[in-house]
């Protein structure tokens, strides 16, 4: 694994299969049913868990992010109560969160009250665990089993089917989310040596850094650390990443290692570590708060948040400790803004919180960093950052054998130079630290409003740079700050020719001993950067008096009606100056765009308002379009205020509380919002679908009705998966649209008895939605596939999916049932709408946690097109099990990096194995017959670093599993040899011997007899570029090889005795001198 710091090389796709790769992931969700998606998050297989198969499936898509929510949980999302976070199967399935989420689901439980009753029965789901006491949230941490998620469901939402509120006593559950290191790719800068030259650096005060832990041994460090300890899911407070110690040695390290070059903002100061941030720079979410809990215990005066994650309007878990830790305790938390570059709304969580002092970068110009997150602040505008401190390109310690140290290199040795608002949020931890030293009593506000205060203004607005960059030596001779720090007016609701001024009071505090006397200034911007109209932002004073220890207000107003027709959000610089002195002040306010009031009124099939009803609104627009939100449904009503714009509005109503009932759905693809707007959504005028196969006995499985709308700039889907489509229905309302694209596709399964599966998928682009739907397949319609399926061990079942692929549609549900293996498994798939079909099979394991799991999987090759009418054949998982190298599969390298892609143990005919449950994998490179690195990746696509010079290469594999999964290909190695350098995307030279003997589908023939066996080189080496092959067979497990000539393609061999196994090597040496070599342990049993 590599650091947040890196990027991994662009990689070449291991199968050209859109369904599943070799990296699909099963997902639990909290209500206990399973997701499967694919490599890139998309859920391709729903699992309901035991008893919820009546539940409906919500799937919706935009913006790269897919959400699968159950019928169930839609209220208590669309009221605030559940995290939304814990259905988006993309976020889940990314790495970090798939590695935090191994012990099973882990939750934030927010309590109402005391909450003893709730408590206990949280504790009594299943095998839950309590993890972390998390007071300043009145929550826990727990971890949940997967296999018990539907106990902990149970628990923590009422017991009506519809689940419409939590369970008595939870207040919020959220996921326990991952966070990350906000690294990108100084000291002098900010004032440091006048304020050291003061005397002041930064002694009796303490910093605590939560982060990826630090060095401790670092000369820059040592006896800097007061206590250590670990919150994250590393198994000690060692610095494996780097990040933690460079931050740290940023704010308060000693430069000892550099003879006082790098020395930190406050090199007295005393360093509190917590690790909350794993050895690969992640951290959950509720190791984070107990880490900023124990900093406060501690007696921390600020705390280091150099980390952070994507914001949403809701306030989350940390930004409520932030605002409540430092409301309570007077800490000053100093949080990293974020790298998401330069968009608008692009600031982080936890730096979104009122109370955090948010750090942007800039570099040693002071011009503002290309990746440094902007305002403002996701939800209400307001300013965010708050300042800005040096983040590009800053040196500071690193432990030497960390990931950044390996990553970027060090220079001198024990430092290295990145960049992040990572750095530059420790600049402002040291700052505050050399304040809180000068005036011992002052508490966050105070710390806070100073360094806001006496900024070092910057050619941006306060959205980019919030008040500007700190200047330590101005700080400290500052004695009056402003409160707040810095002014929010809101959102002003359009129109605006009705507006009021609105009025803040900004109360000047003077911390000196003599009166002062400022001169007040205004500078004000519009949203496109020129100058807002003048009376736009209005003072009540131009010179106020402070007197000695007291205050002084000055009012600041904004009259939102000037502006004309430019709207979105203004800013204001207000410039205190006097007695020697700036105080800076930044304001916002939001001067809404043109905006109107959209209401969906709802009606169930009785003719009343919908109790049980979910409503999704999808902005269509341009620009800052591609959002949708899952609103409330207040007795059938939903109200929303909306910018001007085009939008989808779908809706699902509900027969009932039981949803076993029936479900509506309800969409109008094209909503012009240009004026306030009401829709009704009326489920009496929905008409059934129903769609049937020419089996009259076949018993529905699976049923999914899906559609998308979309424009050049934006894209929104959304789809229902039911167990059956009874009482199924849908309604198109509001006029054929257009100027938008519109498809909709229906897809479902049935079986007849153990081995027949009917599956159907149909659709296409359409005028407007259905309102009802009806299609009979007939058996002309229908293509037959029949699959055999193959299986070495006894008593094993199988299943083979099909995925259909539609043009205007990029991915699909599925469904499987198991049989006993081998077997056939025949397939009756519909031909019509271009559909392509994507076959895999799945040799089934034992069931864990209520669902199968699996020994191996296999694609049976690129999706098809069937003619109606025709019948196929095609087999699967037969021997000879071995490595694959063509076209699609082998050795590339892409600048410094060499990756493999070759599957291990493909069948006889090909179809390569996307997963295997291997007992054990070995995978080593060597350069120069040196071992540079070694891991347990299976040849799927895991990359080593390598230099970048010319050398000789030799990448060698080896895997084992275990005989009751299969007695057959019990253990392969392979290992190739080739000369390399630095390059762009390159395949390298490697080869491989597949082996195809004729045998059956158990993988047995006949004892003793004499036979032909077919040799074929594949990869670099095949054909003309062949220079030599040897073969040997082994009848012992590999313990003596024999020799056996290749005579026209084919080695002649004798079968092994019943029960026991032969095994075939071969060496493989193309014209270039490229070696390739091949172990198959077990190829074939005797019988």
């Amino acid at each position: 694994m590599v650091s947040p710091a890196m990027a991994q090389p662009g990689q070449k796709g291991a199968s050209d299969t859109r369904a599943l790769t070799g990296a699909q992931h099963h997902l639990t969700l909290i209500t206990g049913d399973r997701v499967t998606v694919d490599d890139e998050g998309r859920p391709v297989k729903f699992e309901p868990a035991k008893g919820r198969e009546h539940i409906p499936v919500q799937r919706m898509s935009s913006k790269g992010h897919t959400l699968v929510i159950p019928a169930d949980a839609r209220q208590l999302i669309s009221s605030g109560k559940l995290d939304q976070r814990l259905f988006d199967v993309t976020e889940l399935s990314k790495p970090e969160s798939l590695r935090s989420q191994r012990g099973g689901l882990k939750l934030i439980v927010g309590y109402r009250g005391a909450a003893k009753a709730a408590k206990a029965q949280v504790r009594d789901a299943g095998g839950t665990e309590v993890g972390r006491s998390l007071r300043s949230l009145n929550a826990e941490s727990v971890v949940t089993p997967t296999e018990d998620a539907p106990e902990i469901w149970e628990a923590l939402t009422d017991s009506d089917d519809s689940r419409a509120t939590t369970a008595a006593g939870i207040d919020r559950v959220w996921l326990d989310g991952v966070r990350q290191a906000s690294l990108d790719r100084s000291v002098p800068q900010i004032g440091t040596p006048a304020a050291w030259k003061a005397g002041f650096t930064g002694k009796g005060v303490k910093i605590a850094v939560l982060d990826t832990g630090t060095d401790s041994t670092h000369a820059d460090l040592k006896g800097q650390i007061l206590a250590s300890k670990n919150f994250s899911a590393s198994k000690d407070t060692k610095d494996r990443v780097g990040h933690g110690t460079h931050v740290a040695s940023i704010a308060a390290g000693t430069g000892a290692a550099s003879k006082g070059k790098f020395k930190g903002v406050a090199p007295d100061a005393k360093l509190l570590s917590g690790k909350v941030l794993d050895d690969e720079g992640y951290g959950e979410d509720s190791g984070i708060l107990a880490g900023m809990e124990w900093a406060v215990a501690q007696g921390a005066d600020i705390v280091n948040l150099s980390l952070g994650g994507e914001d949403t309007p809701d306030v989350d878990p940390l930004e409520a400790a932030v605002n409540k830790l430092t409301a309570e305790k007077g800490v000053l938390f100093a949080i990293a803004a974020g790298n998401e570059g330069d968009g608008a709304g692009t600031v982080g969580s936890p730096g979104s919180a009122d109370a955090a002092l948010t750090v942007g970068a800039v570099d040693v110009k002071d011009k503002l960093a290309e990746f440094s997150s902007r305002g403002p602040r996701v939800g209400d505008g307001a300013v965010k950052p708050d300042v800005t401190a040096p983040g590009v390109d800053i040196t500071a310690a690193i432990p030497g054998k960390s990931l950044i140290a390996q990553e970027v290199g060090q220079k001198p040795a024990g430092y290295s130079t990145i960049s992040g608002t990572s750095m530059a949020t420790p600049h402002v931890a040291g700052a505050a630290a050399l304040l809180k030293q000068q005036n011992p009593g002052w508490k966050a506000t105070e710390l806070k409003g100073v360094l806001t205060a006496s900024t070092k203004a910057g050619a941006y607005s306060p959205f980019q740079q919030g008040s500007g960059r700190i200047s330590v030596d101005r700080a400290l001779k500052q004695s009056v700050v402003a409160e707040p720090s810095s002014v929010s007016f809101g959102t002003q609701q359009w129109p605006h020719t009705d507006d009021k001024p609105v009025t803040r009071n900004v109360t000047y505090r003077n911390l000196g001993t003599s009166d002062i006397t400022l001169d007040l200034s205004l500078t004000s911007t519009g949203p496109k950067g020129k100058p807002a109209p003048a009376g736009f932002f209005t003072l009540g004073a131009n010179q106020v008096t402070v007197p000695a220890g007291g205050t002084a207000d000055v009012t600041l107003t904004t009259d939102t009606r000037l502006g004309g027709t430019l709207d979105g959000a203004y800013s204001a610089y207000l410039v205190a100056t006097g007695g020697g002195q700036t105080v800076r002040t930044a304001a916002a306010v939001d001067r809404e765009v043109e905006s109107y009031d959209l209401t969906v009124k709802h009606i169930d099939r009785a003719g009343k308002a919908a109790s049980n009803a979910a409503i999704t609104i999808y902005d269509l627009s341009g620009g800052a379009g591609g959002s949708f939100v899952n609103a409330r449904v207040v007795n059938g009503t939903t109200k929303i205020r909306l910018p001007k714009g085009t939008y989808t509005v779908d809706s699902a109503i509900f027969n009932g509380s039981k949803f076993s009932q029936g479900v509506n759905t309800i969409a109008q693809p094209k909503v012009a919002v240009t004026k306030n707007t009401s829709l009704t959504f009326d489920a009496r005028k929905a008409k059934l679908v129903n769609i049937t196969v020419p089996d009259k006995k076949a018993k529905p499985k699976m049923f999914v009705a899906e559609y998308s709308v979309s424009t050049k700039a934006n894209g929104f889907g959304s789809g229902w998966l039911l167990d059956e489509a009874k009482n199924f229905r849908t309604l198109h309302v509001g006029p054929q649209p257009t100027g938008v694209s519109v498809a909709q596709h229906w897809s479902a399964s049935w079986t007849a008895g153990s081995k027949t599966q009917y599956s159907i998928a149909t659709g296409g682009k359409v005028k407007k939605l259905a309102t009802g739907y009806s299609r009979k397949f007939t058996a002309k319609q229908l293509a037959k596939v029949k699959v055999g399926m193959g299986a070495g061990a006894p008593k094993k079942k199988g299943t083979v999916t099909p995925w259909g692929f539609l043009p205007t549609n990029d991915s699909a549900w599925s469904f499987a049932s198991g049989q006993n293996l081998p077997g056939t498994r025949t397939l009756y798939l519909s031909t019509a709408d271009k559909v392509k079909w994507g076959l895999e099979f799945a040799q089934l394991g034992p069931v864990q946690n209520g669902f199968p799991t699996y020994d191996s999987a296999y694609s049976l090759g690129d999706e098809a097109t069937y003619k109606a009418g025709k019948s196929y054949t095609k087999s699967v998982n037969t021997p000879v099990f071995g490595p694959l190298v063509n076209n699609d599969h082998g050795v590339v390298r892409e600048d410094n990096w060499i990756s493999a892609y070759v599957p291990l143990l493909a069948d006889s005919k090909g179809n390569a194995d996307l997963f295997q449950n291997y007992s054990s994998v070995k995978t080593v490179l060597y350069r120069n017959g040196k071992k540079i690195g070694q891991n347990d990746d299976p040849l799927t696509g895991n990359p080593f670093q390598v230099p970048s010079g010319a050398a000789n290469y030799k990448l060698t594999s080896s895997v084992k599993r275990s005989a009751k999964i299969s007695p057959l290909s019990t253990q392969v190695d392979v290992a190739w040899t080739f000369r390399s350098k630095k390059t762009g995307l390159a395949v390298l030279p490697v080869s491989t011997v597949r082996f195809s003997p004729a045998v059956g589908v158990d993988g047995r023939a006949k004892a003793g007899k004499t036979v032909s066996v077919p040799v074929k080189v594949t990869g670099a080496a095949a054909g003309k570029n062949l220079k030599s092959l040897t073969t040997y067979v082994s009848y012992n497990k590999g313990k003596t090889w024999k020799k056996v000539t290749v005579k026209k393609g084919k080695i002649t061999v004798k079968n092994p005795a019943k029960g026991k196994g032969i095994s075939f090597s071969a060496n493989v040496t193309d014209k270039k001198g490229n070696k390739s070599s091949v172990k198959i342990y077990n190829a074939y049993l005797g019988k």
